[in-house]
């Protein structure tokens, strides 16, 4: 079996290093490495050479079209019988294809996603921000988690699918805005499997500062209305909870002035949310400062998100929207 590692890159050539390392340390050897550069100005093709004699790998050089067609272009050029697709930020356990292989041997499946983790080197706010993406309380688990409100869609952080799957669906219709969701609906819909192996994680590096976070999460609001364009019965009701998280924030006040009883219900509904996610977070960081941290980092997630959903079905009904 031979997997084909396709990974997508656009003006990060510092984080293919750490990636590819981790590469060459895996336990199964049979693969190759596609690295895709995506019309980036900061080439990352000196770092890439320094593994030709580590890995099987290939370097290509396109114009800019987004991640999901240059996952896209890597697809067309793999040799593999899967493709697997990760993120520059992420870095690979040395046990990953072991583990997809491992589970391939005991249930044969047509796509699957794994989990992301935090590494021990990441920022005291990157693990914030890992926690708040990677909770139930804060993501309904809709997120690479054993539990979750709705059905499992792999994300194109860490994700492989079948040759057939492929030559199938024609892979990704979309670049970005919700783009690998978007191919996970219609992977689900061409009735081939999906699964979660849990044991297939990566460490995903995190935004450094809450500036980027905002701006990745508003970005991820956009995203999730875009897809209910060309799915609309994908929009479920967790989508909607960060606006009403929102809106619970924004008219608390006006709530105070026609009824003071239900305001502090409200607000002390808010406190023990924020209080339980300070708990989880204490429980399972072991770290009080990032614990406090997440308070924040979940708050950020939650109104950037909903801000973005919310500007975006707007453009929908203004009919001024672009599709990506």
């Amino acid at each position: 079996m031979l997997y084909s590692i396709i990974i997508p890159v656009y003006d990060r050539p510092e984080e293919i290093n750490e990636l590819l390392k981790g590469l060459t340390h895996q336990t199964f050897k049979s693969f190759e490495v596609l690295i895709v550069e995506d019309g980036s100005e900061s080439s990352c093709k000196k770092i890439v050479e320094l593994y030709t004699s580590l890995l099987d790998i290939r370097y290509y050089y396109k114009p800019n079209s987004g991640q999901g067609f240059s996952r896209n272009y890597g697809f067309d050029r793999a040799k593999g019988d899967y493709f697997i697709v990760f993120d520059s930020d992420c870095i690979v356990p040395s046990h990953y294809l072991q583990a997809v292989t491992n589970y391939l041997s005991l249930q044969k499946i047509d796509c699957w996603g794994g989990p992301d983790r935090a590494h021990s080197s990441f920022t005291p706010l990157q693990r914030a921000i890992d926690f708040s993406m990677t909770s139930f309380l804060s993501t309904g688990g809709i997120r690479g988690k054993s539990k979750r409100l709705s059905v499992f869609h792999p994300r194109s952080f860490n994700m492989g699918i079948s040759r057939e799957v492929y030559r199938k669906t024609g892979g990704y219709a979309i670049s970005q805005m919700g783009e690998d969701i978007e191919f996970s609906i219609r992977i689900i819909k061409s009735g081939f499997s999906i699964a979660l192996i849990e044991d297939a994680y990566v460490y995903h590096k995190r935004r450094t500062n809450l500036k980027q976070f905002f701006k990745q999460l508003h970005f991820f609001g956009r995203a999730r209305f875009n897809i209910s364009r060309f799915h609309p019965n994908e929009l479920k009701f967790v989508h909607f909870l960060p606006v009403f998280f929102l809106f619970g924030i924004l008219l608390n006040p006006l709530i105070a002035i026609v009824s003071l009883f239900c305001s502090l219900i409200l607000s002390a509904l808010y406190i023990l949310f924020f209080m339980t996610i300070f708990i989880s977070s204490l429980l399972k960081t072991k770290s009080l400062k990032i614990a406090l941290l997440s308070i924040l980092t979940v708050f950020i997630q939650l109104t950037a998100y909903a801000i973005g959903f919310i500007s975006e079905s707007r453009l929908e009904h203004s009919n001024d929207f672009t599709i990506f």
